[in-house]
C-alpha cells in the first residue's frame, strides 16, 4: 500500500473513531501512532470541532503515542489502556548487548503489530516496552528470547518508570542553521543525501512534519528522521574565522 493510500485508510479510521465516542459518549482509543501519523491527526484536528482529545505514550517523552477521543461536554478523563513491561536477560552475565531493533525484531517474529506498541527504551542492561493493554500477557508469556540471549518479562507500573536517554553532545561548524546543514552535522552525512529524506516527509520537528530543507532551527528544538534517530539542537555559539556557525547538538544514541 503507497503512502497516499494508508493516509486516506488512517485518515478514515480516525474520523471514525471521532464519530464513534460522539455518538456513544465515551472515551475511544487509537493504536499507537507514529510521528507522521500524529502529525496527521494534528491536521485533522483543526478541521473537527465536534470533539477534544490528547496523546499519551506511557511517558512524558514517548515519541509513539495512542490517541484518545473525548466527546466534548463531558467531566471522562483517559484511562490509558497502556501496559509497561520490563525486560532483563536471565542471565546478565552471558547476555548479548540488545538493541531496539533486536527488540523489535523479536517482537515481529511474534507476529505482533508494530501499531499495537509503543516507545522501546533500552537501558545497559534492561529495556521497557510500551504496549496495548491486551498484548501485555501474551508478550510477558512468548517473548523468553531476542537473538541468542534468554529473557524475561514483567509487568511494571508505567508511574514508575523513569527514563533518560543516553545522549552524545556533538560540536562542529555549518554554513547556516537550516535543517539540512545541521541534519548533515549530526548524522555525518552530505546535506544533498539527506535533502530527499525532508522532502519525502520523514524528518520533524518538534512532533510536526517538516518538509522544507532551507528551514530554521532554534535553541531546543527536537528533530527527529526516519531511519536515522533524534537529536536536539541547543545553540549557536559564534563564528568560525570562515564565516561557518559553530553550534552544538544532543544526539540521542
Amino acid at each position: 500500500m503507497d503512502r497516499e493510500k494508508e493516509e486516506a485508510v488512517f485518515r478514515r479510521r480516525i474520523q471514525d473513531l471521532a464519530a464513534l465516542a460522539e455518538k456513544r459518549n465515551c472515551i475511544l482509543y487509537s493504536d499507537f501512532m507514529n510521528l507522521y501519523e500524529q502529525n496527521i491527526l494534528y491536521d485533522m484536528t483543526q478541521k473537527f470541532f465536534r470533539f477534544h482529545g490528547e496523546t499519551f505514550g506511557g511517558y512524558a517523552e514517548a515519541e509513539r503515542r495512542m490517541a484518545a477521543f473525548v466527546p466534548l461536554d463531558t467531566d471522562l478523563e483517559p484511562d490509558w489502556p497502556i501496559a509497561c513491561i520490563r525486560i532483563e536477560p536471565l542471565l546478565q552475565k552471558f547476555a548479548e548487548k540488545l538493541s531496539h531493533r533486536d527488540i523489535l525484531g523479536a517482537l515481529m517474529n511474534l507476529g505482533i503489530d508494530r501499531a499495537k506498541t509503543g516507545d522501546i527504551a533500552v537501558r545497559e542492561k534492561e529495556a521497557f516496552l510500551f504496549c496495548c493493554e491486551p498484548l501485555a500477557e501474551m508478550i510477558c508469556g512468548e517473548l523468553t528470547r531476542i537473538r541468542r540471549t534468554s529473557v524475561r518479562c514483567s509487568l511494571c507500573d508505567s508511574r514508575d518508570f523513569s527514563y533518560t536517554p543516553a545522549l552524545e553532545k556533538v560540536r562542529g561548524s555549518v554554513a547556516s542553521i537550516r535543517l539540512d546543514a545541521v541534519m548533515a552535522l549530526a548524522f555525518g552525512a552530505s546535506r544533498s543525501s539527506l535533502i530527499s529524506l525532508i522532502e519525502h516527509g520523514s524528518v520533524f520537528v518538534n512532533g510536526r512534519l517538516v518538509t522544507s530543507n532551507a528551514f530554521t532551527l532554534k535553541s531546543g528544538d527536537l528533530v527527529s528522521v526516519r531511519g536515522y534517530g533524534r537529536f536536539r539542537y541547543c545553540d549557536a555559539a559564534g563564528q568560525s574565522k570562515k564565516g561557518r556557525t559553530w553550534v552544538e547538538i544532543e544526539k540521542y544514541i
